[in-house]
């Protein structure tokens, strides 16, 4: 067995560590923790945070494997036994809420009449419920539903499960995560990687040196494949996806056909979340949803759920599936994940490197189980995987992302030295000083974490308010010097405006004019506008 140590920083811009674990999404934090299980500690290197990639650019969906009956049997019973686990082990991240597969008039039957047949196939057991029985389980449904079956789908938080999963393994066995760190180039020397080069967003050129190194950068992976002198045909889907006001349904809604636009609603907290388009990209470095893409969301799914032509919108984004294939039929292309050992000649021929992309935000637990199984076979270490039967710990610094939370709390107890700083979500000081205090490091991009760790900005008024509140507060308790917050502020609000632009009408145009007036007219924020960063 190799000698194990804690990753160290040995001087400024060298690091040194058993495993290096290139990407913080569900898998890369999946991985971090099931080593630590092992007693295995870690160092995740991630370009820009947690869960900054496909495993926060997704509907929030906990297959039951249903969706993917039809065509790929294999990844839905994954699903199907994956998203069981997911439930029993991490429920604080869960919303078991179930799913609804309905088909309207129009859609051809056939599709549902084999159905359960498919499902039988997977492992997965519809109950096939009566189409007026649907319309009184889910008011918003259309009159037109002609066919329905209930699944065991479910809801997830994949940010607090990446969170719990990371601080899970920095606690058994300190695993550290450094955010804002771009891998730029790797050294191979006799079939091994000697270095890791990579740039931090404030520290500069940093080097890390690894006994293995963990590729779980999602559809970034080709890229550090070919770092390496090999090859990993990826395939890119943009997936398009609207946030409501309002939460529509109790339950996520699904279109009983093959899958297409426009053909899924899942509940979030008080919100649904719909989608999804399918946009075959060769660019990764513009990822954004377009007016197109929301309009043909919304043609497709007003069939199931008239309501959405009348509904507000607060927010557009988008996300990549990162799949291992060529082509451009997205939708034909398998969601198992990949495995690369890299020990083969045509793999680079390295001793000391795994990639594992592709699958589902469900099934990240069974990925990150087989990709430390060979790591910790390369290490000599023999003890087994544990996050099959270990529950998953919550975090209280984690709970804050879940929507709701706060406003509980402020009900229950609050204390005028403890303001609401964000009215939409509830949001209070004493939870932002939490957060920061929990943050891996505090850099200039501390607005952004906070974000996405908690509620802050996700209301309807996208920050219109309390940005500038969070803002003030972090210049008064010592976070913020100089102009540094305000550089801050005008690149959150950047990044909150972007998913707003592809849905402006209605409503949410009124708001985001008000936001315009008080940002550049009050506080004359646009003067700031060239000096940032955009990191959405």
């Amino acid at each position: 067995m190799a000698e194990l140590s804690l990753p160290r920083e040995l001087s400024p811009g060298v690091w040194q560590t058993d495993v290096l674990v290139i990407g913080a999404g569900a898998t890369g934090t999946g991985i971090a923790r099931d080593l630590a299980l092992r007693g295995v500690s870690c160092l995740v290197a991630e370009w820009r945070d947690v869960a900054a990639g496909a495993s926060g650019g997704n509907h929030g969906l906990l297959h039951s494997g249903a969706r993917y009956v039809a065509r790929d049997t294999e990844a839905a019973a994954e699903c199907r036994e994956e998203g069981a686990l997911v439930k029993q082990l991490a429920p604080h991240c869960v919303e078991d809420c179930g799913g609804l597969f309905v088909a309207v008039e129009g859609d051809d039957l056939s599709y549902a009449d084999a159905f359960p047949a498919y499902c039988a196939q997977a492992g997965i057991i519809p109950q096939e419920v009566d189409p007026q029985e649907a319309r009184a389980l889910e008011p918003a449904l259309s009159p037109k539903v002609v066919r329905a079956y209930a699944v065991p789908d479910a809801s997830v938080d994949p940010f607090r499960l990446c969170l719990d999963n990371m601080a899970h393994a920095a606690s058994l066995a300190g695993s550290v995560i450094l955010p804002h760190v771009r891998v730029t180039g790797l050294d191979v020397k006799k079939h091994a990687i000697t270095t890791v080069h990579a740039v931090h967003s404030v520290r500069g050129a940093i080097r890390i040196q690894a006994k293995q190194v963990v590729n779980a950068a999602g559809a970034w992976a080709a890229e550090l494949v070919t770092m390496v002198g090999a090859a990993l045909p990826m395939l890119f889907s943009k997936g398009t996806l609207l946030v409501t006001h309002d939460r529509l349904a109790k339950r996520v809604i699904n279109r009983l056909r093959p899958p297409g636009n426009g053909d899924i609603l899942v509940p979030g907290g008080t919100v649904s979340v719909l989608g999804t388009t399918s946009v075959h990209l060769t660019d990764l470095s513009h990822i954004q949803s377009t007016v197109a893409e929301e309009e043909e969301n919304l043609r497709e799914a007003i069939a199931m759920l008239p309501s959405l032509g009348k509904e507000r919108f607060i927010r557009a984004y988008a996300g990549v599936r990162p799949l291992v294939g060529s082509g451009e039929d997205a939708r034909s292309v398998s969601r198992n994940y990949t495995l690369l050992r890299h020990d083969k000649r045509k793999e680079g021929g390295l001793e000391n490197m795994v990639t594992i992309t592709g699958g589902k935000l469900t099934t990240y637990r069974l990925m990150a189980e087989k990709t430390t199984d060979v790591v910790c076979e390369r290490l000599g270490v023999t003890a087994p995987c544990r996050t099959r039967t270990e529950p998953l710990p919550s975090v209280s610094a984690s709970s804050w992302t879940e929507p709701g939370h706060s406003a509980k709390a402020w009900v229950t107890c609050h204390e005028p030295s403890n303001p609401v700083l964000c009215e939409c979500e509830m949001v209070q000081a004493d939870t932002v000083k939490e957060i920061v205090a929990s943050l891996p490091e505090k850099d200039q991009s501390v607005l952004h974490s906070l974000g996405l760790r908690s509620r802050v900005g996700k209301g309807p008024c996208q920050g219109a308010f309390c940005s500038i509140r969070v803002t003030a507060a972090l210049y008064d308790g010592g976070v913020f010097k100089s102009r540094e917050g305000i550089s801050q502020l005008v690149s959150f609000l950047r990044s909150r405006f972007k998913g707003q632009k592809p849905i402006l009408w209605g409503t949410q145009l009124a708001q985001s004019e008000l936001a315009e007036a008080l940002h550049c007219g009050l506080f004359s924020l646009e003067r700031e506008a060239s000096k940032e960063v955009d990191h959405d």
